[in-house]
């Protein structure tokens, strides 16, 4: 039988090797993680972000995209958030997050609100995870638990930044080359990415693809006329591919 997953491997799945089984300093994350330190922390961050992406819808892609960004450096540790400093080249400006990255304020938002709720407790990198998270679900995804307990960078990666997060002038194959050095595959391309040419080698993966891009359309407003290479997909088509959850 078909393995069977949600959009939640599909936009989040692209963090699950970076963050979701991440070992941190007291033990593996969990869902639970602020339930005793912080129990309001899930509910205040999914206010902020409400209040965000209802002034400015985009704001929702922002956010996800601001995750996305952020894991494929150096994990799922914040470190996009971190500004020049003295032994620090901040990844703010690398060529893919330059004039481009944006939703720094809603997460300093919520920092601050946490801040006030619980000090020195919640870390950058499970908000921005959570923010992620609720962005998908109010903008019609569905939701997911997700696994808390990060800790925050202390440093970041200009050259990592450079060199890992795909470009817009990067090539088909160079952009799956980059999601599969993070194990993931074409449909996580297509979710986060959306780089793709003409038509579908495969029904199966035709239809998972247009469930994908017809989201795509939802968070970030843009038109739903991707199209898939056959070339280009045939390797992928060949494999067992994922499915939606009924």
């Amino acid at each position: 039988m078909a393995q069977s997953i949600s959009i939640v491997l599909v936009l989040a799945l692209a963090f699950a090797p970076l963050c979701l089984c991440a070992k941190t300093t007291g033990g593996y994350l969990y869902p639970q993680f602020y339930d005793r330190s912080c129990p309001k922390a899930q509910e205040i961050v999914n206010s902020i972000v409400a209040k965000a992406v209802a002034k400015e819808a985009r704001m929702a892609a922002s956010l996800v995209r601001l995750h996305f960004h952020d894991c494929f450096v150096k994990g799922c540790d914040a470190s996009i958030l971190l500004d020049s400093s003295r032994g620090i080249i901040s990844e703010k400006g690398s060529n893919p997050n330059r004039n481009s990255a944006r939703g720094f304020e809603v997460i300093d938002d919520i920092k601050s609100a946490l801040e006030k709720e619980c000090p020195k407790t919640v870390s950058c990198a499970d908000i921005m995870a959570l923010a992620a998270r609720d962005s998908t679900v109010i903008s019609g995804g569905p939701s997911w638990e997700v696994p808390l307990g990060r800790r925050d960078s202390r440093g970041a990666s200009l050259s990592g930044s450079n060199s890992n997060i795909p470009a817009p002038n990067n090539t088909f194959q160079t952009i799956l080359t980059k999601f599969k050095l993070q194990g993931l595959g074409v449909v996580d391309l297509v979710a986060l990415s959306g780089k793709l040419t003409h038509p579908m080698p495969s029904f199966e993966l035709s239809q998972t693809i247009n469930k994908v891009l017809k989201f795509r359309k939802l968070l970030f407003r843009e038109p739903h006329n991707w199209k898939c290479s056959v070339h280009q997909l045939q390797a992928e088509a060949l494999q067992p591919v994922r499915k939606w959850a009924a």
